[in-house]
């Protein structure tokens, strides 16, 4: 590493000065950046969650949550959504264990239950428009489409995103750059876990307390 001299004008010290940058390992900042990245998710989804609370009981004498939810759906939708996530877990077992070919079936498998969450989602976005519930239609509809929604787009994104690895690992391996993209996938999907329970308790079960 070079370095080169100056002198301070007000003391007449001599000072160095290193001219070349710092050894930045490869990947280093990746999962600080991706943290960041899903604290500013954690306040987009609290934004709307904080939305549902305000508008969630205004109706405008449309129909309500007990008029519009089927609980058993919406218990295996969310089934659906816990099963892609422990098998991921499985998928990163495998990538420990250096196993390529086995990463990419758990993947494949977590990818068939997170389409089979969206099909249900939109089967029950499908069944309440077709009834007349869209989101113009109250404060209610209009923040649970939003937020639902919100989640669901982040789901078909993750799929995409795991339908991508699934490729790189098949034409590189379990190459270091895949073993960080894997790792901020899981992360991601684990998050997309824990706000659907958050969805299920806070939209599903207390709207039909309501």
């Amino acid at each position: 590493m070079s370095s080169t001299t100056t002198t301070a004008p007000e003391t007449g010290e001599i000072v160095f000065y290193e001219k070349d940058e710092h050894a930045h390992p490869e990947g280093h900042s990746t999962a600080l950046g991706f943290w960041i990245y899903l604290m500013s998710d954690c306040l987009i989804f609290a934004m709307l969650f904080a939305t549902f609370a305000v508008l969630g009981g205004n109706y405008a004498a449309g129909p309500s949550p007990k008029d519009l939810f089927d609980l058993e759906l919406v218990a295996v939708n969310t089934a659906m959504l816990l099963f892609s996530s422990i098998t991921y877990g499985f998928a990163m077992l495998a990538m420990e264990k250096g196993q390529a070919k086995q990463v990419q079936a758990w993947l494949l498998v977590t990818a068939l239950f997170g389409a089979a969450f969206l099909a249900i989602e939109l089967y029950e976005f499908h069944h309440m428009i077709e009834h007349g519930a869209t989101p113009q239609r109250s404060a209610f509809l209009s923040s649970f489409f939003t937020l639902v929604g919100t989640h669901g787009l982040h789901v078909t994104f993750g799929l995409i995103w795991l339908f991508t690895l699934m490729v790189q690992v098949g034409r590189r391996g379990l190459v270091p750059a895949n073993k960080r993209r894997l790792m901020c996938l899981s992360m991601f999907w684990h998050f997309l876990d824990v706000i659907w329970i958050g969805v299920f308790t806070f939209v599903y079960l207390m709207g039909m307390l309501r």
